[in-house]
């Protein structure tokens, strides 16, 4: 009974300490190489956030501006979702909106004015692209199977967000999209928006930049 009593006084006091409010995660892709302590939430100080935010959107911008000759009706694929699927898991979400959007901004605005096209296109890739980081990074802390559901959602959202509104501009000849023509018309020509679900290649490799950054982005300040 006494040695007992002698072992539990020991417990009492020799216990691992653990950071206030740390809440252990279990089975979750938070759990990953990259992400052991991801139960706390930190960001890194408002003026590095300011810079990184910079940075980042100059890359989604070079991902946008960047792209790789498909055979038609694809023709391209640009490298900008592999960044900015990675950027909702590795960093807070808003700074990834931020960049997504700035960055989708700034690489359709070179290339309207490089390449020519409509001048919504710019407006269009915030409208389209920037909300999917929203949906991926609910996710972020989840297992990789809700993760990669979640990457897809995200690209489902995308791909209608470019076809309703070009639906509609080619059906109503708006922003230089043509000539007015019949709701059935305009929705065929919209059609080749479908095309976006390739975007989904880019999946595994946003697993890839996630797994090989995710220390670096720790030693930045992010606990996403």
């Amino acid at each position: 009974m006494e040695d007992a009593c002698h072992k539990s006084l020991i417990r009492s006091f020799i216990r691992t300490r653990r950071r206030p409010g740390f809440v252990p995660i279990q089975g979750t892709y938070a759990e990953s190489a990259f992400h052991e302590e991801t139960s706390d939430t930190s960001k890194p100080a408002p003026n590095k956030r300011l810079a990184f935010v910079a940075v980042f959107s100059a890359l989604v911008a070079a991902g946008t501006i960047i792209s790789i000759p498909l055979p038609q009706p694809v023709a391209e694929i640009t490298l900008a979702p592999a960044f900015y699927f990675a950027l909702a898991v590795l960093v807070d979400k808003w700074d990834a909106f931020a960049a997504t959007a700035i960055g989708g901004f700034v690489g359709e605005l070179f290339n309207i004015t490089t390449r020519g096209g409509s001048p919504i296109y710019p407006f269009g890739m915030v409208w389209a692209r920037a909300p999917e980081v929203l949906i991926i990074a609910w996710a972020a802390k989840k297992d990789r199977k809700t993760l990669a559901f979640a990457m897809v959602l995200a690209t489902v959202y995308e791909t209608f967000a470019f076809l309703i509104p070009d639906w509609l501009f080619y059906t109503y000849g708006l922003f230089e999209y043509g000539p007015p023509t019949t709701l059935y018309t305009g929705l065929l020509t919209a059609s080749s928006d479908l095309l976006t679900f390739a975007d989904l290649v880019y999946i595994p490799v946003a697993f890839a930049i996630i797994a090989a950054a995710g220390p670096t982005f720790r030693r930045l300040g992010y606990r996403n």
